[in-house]
Formats: structure tokens, sequence, C-alpha cells
């Protein structure tokens, strides 16, 4: 995306397996709360003069989600999330002044995530995996299936979860390439600033029982 791209995190980008519940109890439906909650791509730049460009950051704004958790039987809990392409939104901290607004028209434009074609963003898990880690957080791995600018590929994110009451936080970071999805990195200059192919996801997802 100057542009830059999104998710992916990605994203995706990603999300919270819960796990709290008697033993033998059925899986807990947590709805999540994106007010609560946070999604951001940064994306780096590369090249022969890539010093001399900026990062940006884009913030998704608008998602939701549902979780199914299983404390008993993680490979019963399963994740869906699903983003507006068109809500994601580059950050104006850090930027030039003005720029913003111009990294954005590109990163939604047919160059990069071409919002008018692929509307929206998807994650559905296929497999969480982890363990409790010792203090009562989980420490998992969930595999599972992005859906990003047409394309859908396979995807593992690592998530640390924590549970308190009827609510649960998941935290992560991953990492997304944008040409796996058919994104082609934007450059300028001839090429001597460009993005990088792959961008960080950070997520912070609050999810809490429906």
């Amino acid at each position: 995306m100057s542009p830059r791209f999104v998710p992916e995190t990605a994203v995706v980008a990603s999300l919270a397996i819960g796990l709290a519940g008697p033993a033998g109890a059925a899986p807990r439906a947590y709805a999540v709360d994106p007010g609560a909650s946070s999604l951001v791509v940064h994306v780096g730049k590369t090249g022969v003069f890539g010093f001399a460009g900026h990062p940006h950051d884009v913030v998704a704004e608008r998602f939701a989600g549902r979780v199914e958790a299983d404390p008993d039987d993680l490979a019963r809990s399963s994740v869906t999330l699903s983003f507006e392409a068109a809500a994601l939104r580059v950050s104006a901290q850090g930027e030039p002044g003005g720029d913003a607004p111009k990294v954005q028209e590109v990163m939604a434009g047919p160059k990069v995530l071409d919002v008018a074609r692929f509307p929206a963003i998807s994650f559905r898990s296929r497999e969480v995996a982890g363990r409790r880690a010792a203090d009562g957080a989980y420490e998992l791995q969930l595999t599972g299936e992005l859906g990003l600018h047409g394309a859908t590929r396979t995807v593992t994110l690592p998530v640390r979860v924590e549970v308190s009451g009827d609510t649960l936080t998941a935290t992560g970071r991953t990492t997304v390439a944008q040409r796996a999805f058919g994104i082609e990195p934007v450059s300028a200059g001839g090429g001597t600033v460009k993005v990088k192919n792959e961008v960080v996801i950070e997520f912070r997802i609050v999810a809490r029982t429906k």
C-alpha cells in the first residue's frame, strides 16, 4: 500500500480461542467485541532508497466474529472472523501532513486491495491446538483459511488467550505475504522505494459470552 496492504491480518488477523467453563461442558459461544478489540497491519519499506520512505499502519475499524471454545477438547473449538475491506484505514499518525488520504486511496484501489471487487476479508479456523501455560493463560496455534483479495490460503496464527469471567482476550503477532494473495507490493521512484512483500499484523481480540 503506499500504500500498502492490509490484512490480513490479518489481519488478520485472528483471533481468540477462549477456554473457560466447567469440565465436560459443551463449547461456549463468544461474540467478538470490535469496540474493545484492535488489529493493526504494519507496512514497511524496502529498496535501494527504502530508508527515504516511511512505514504505514493500517487499522481495521469494522469487523465481527464468533468463537466456539471447548476447554476440554481444543479440537472442538473454532473461530470465524470477517472484516470490511473498505473499512481498513491508514493511520495519520507518523504520516506527513496530507499523505494518509493519498495512501488510503491507493490501498483501497485496484493496485492493492481492490475493495470494489473484493469487499470482504475473512478467517475461518480448521484446527486449534495448544496448551495451558503455568500462569493460567493458553498458548495456542490456530490453523485456518484466510480469504483476501479473491484468494484463500492456509495460515497458522500463534495466539495467547487470557480468560476473565465471561470475557476472553487473545493477542498475537504474525506476518502475511502480499504476493501469496495476488497483491503486488506498490513501488515508487522506479522501484528504488517499495513496500515490503511481508506485512506484520498485531492483534488484540476481545470476545464475550453471548
